[in-house]
């Protein structure tokens, strides 16, 4: 083979992460920067936008890691991309519920025992709480095999299930079925762990109970807290083949609410997680760059810079985000939720802004209720929503390992 045809081949079989060597910075423009509910100007805040940035967990693609299942994949490049987009969103509720909001990673700083137990959640080993292990073998449930693509559906449901095993977090995940968010449906999740008149009357903790391994007062804290902490995840599709225009004003107020964890979606061949707009561009966290894995060092430490970007983010154009998304908020409190509410109500009435999804009080007489017994959907329910939600399979390509 000469050096030129060589050359050739070595460029057909470069990978999408390969190819990524530049990153525009945010352009020069009066236009306001929203990221997760927080509001900067680009002349004035240029830095703390990138600080908020940079402190979000990014995970992407990694190599190397102990094998799924024991003797399955080493590696997710390929097909893993919507699955750390679900652990990205997923992790800015644990940062959200354990850090707030205002917290910020700085690099060589050093930074609290939760920030840490929050990143050994989604280490890439088979116990923590929602590594691509536990995501990949969760997804097998749900009619996926191991390394096969996941839509935004799929791994909201998975997160779902895992999280009941995360007693630290001790999290109410609620999936929003049929474009429709039941107020009464979420109440009664997030209080259904407490069926006392308040916490004098429940019963006391033994001393001696662990709670996988992490501090024991945040368990007995949440054992007397009347409300758990709501993760909110709606899967949508905003349009057939693209997003329809109707929806875009919308799609962007759901990053100005102090109550956003973002959107989990994409465009054909790649699923990216983003964090918020400026103008008519979506601002995102791209996991398609493959990373080694990770592994403590001698002194037990876990080497973190590689789980935060640290250069300007991604941008595209609204127009070309592919209409099946899946939108998350997270309400620490009854009152987060309440407020969160009155937002989308009054959203309802912004001209231009087409509803996204319904809001509404008690559940229709027609509806299923999954978060009563089962923790998964009936299976024509979960038939029903991969067949709606996860039709853009077939517009992603499955890159080879």
């Amino acid at each position: 083979m000469d050096v030129c045809n060589f050359f050739f081949l070595f460029l057909a079989t470069l990978t999408y992460d390969t190819l990524r060597f530049e990153y525009e910075d945010f352009p020069e423009t009066k236009e306001p920067v929203w990221i997760l509910g927080r509001k900067y100007s680009v002349f004035t805040e240029k830095e703390e936008i990138l600080l908020d940035v940079t402190s979000r967990l990014w995970f992407t693609y990694r190599k190397n890691f102990p094998a799924i299942g024991g003797t399955g994949p080493t590696s997710d490049t390929g097909w893993g991309c919507m699955l750390r987009c679900g652990q990205m969103i997923f992790a800015q509720a644990l940062v959200c519920r354990h850090l707030g909001r205002d917290w910020r990673w700085i690099k060589g700083k050093r930074q609290m025992d939760n920030y840490f137990n929050v990143l050994n959640a989604f280490i890439d080993k088979k116990d923590s709480y929602y590594s691509i292990h536990q995501i990949a073998q969760m997804g097998v449930g749900e009619g996926k095999s191991i390394g096969q693509w996941y839509g935004p559906n799929t791994v909201a449901q998975v997160l779902k299930k895992l999280a009941t095993f995360d007693t630290w977090s001790s999290l109410a995940v609620h999936i929003a079925m049929d474009n429709t968010v039941v107020m009464e449906e979420i109440r009664r999740l997030c209080q259904s762990n407490f069926p006392c008149a308040g916490a004098a009357a429940c019963p006391a903790v033994e001393s001696d109970v662990l709670y996988n391994g992490y501090p024991e007062e945040a368990g007995v804290r949440d054992r007397l807290s009347l409300w758990k902490p709501l993760v909110l995840l709606i899967p949508l599709r905003l349009g057939l083949t693209e997003i329809n225009e109707a929806y875009i004003e919308t799609l962007k107020h759901c990053f100005m609410m102090p109550q956003s964890l973002g959107v989990i979606g994409g465009k054909p061949n790649s699923a990216h997680y983003f964090i918020g707009y400026v103008g008519e561009e979506l601002i995102y966290l791209d996991p398609h760059t493959t990373q080694p894995a990770v592994e403590p060092n001698d002194s037990s430490c876990l080497p973190d810079e590689s789980f935060h970007c640290q250069h300007p983010p991604c941008r595209m154009s609204i127009a070309e985000l592919d209409p099946s998304i899946a939108v998350g908020f997270f309400c620490n409190t009854e009152e987060d939720f309440s407020d969160w509410c009155q937002q989308i109500k009054k959203l309802s009435l912004v001209r231009g802004a087409l509803p996204m999804f319904e809001l509404v009080e008690r559940q229709p007489s027609h509806f299923s209720n999954p978060d009563v017994l089962n923790l998964t959907p009936d299976s024509s329910d979960a038939d029903r929503l991969e067949r709606f939600f996860d039709s853009e399979d077939e517009d992603f390509e499955i890159l080879s390992l």
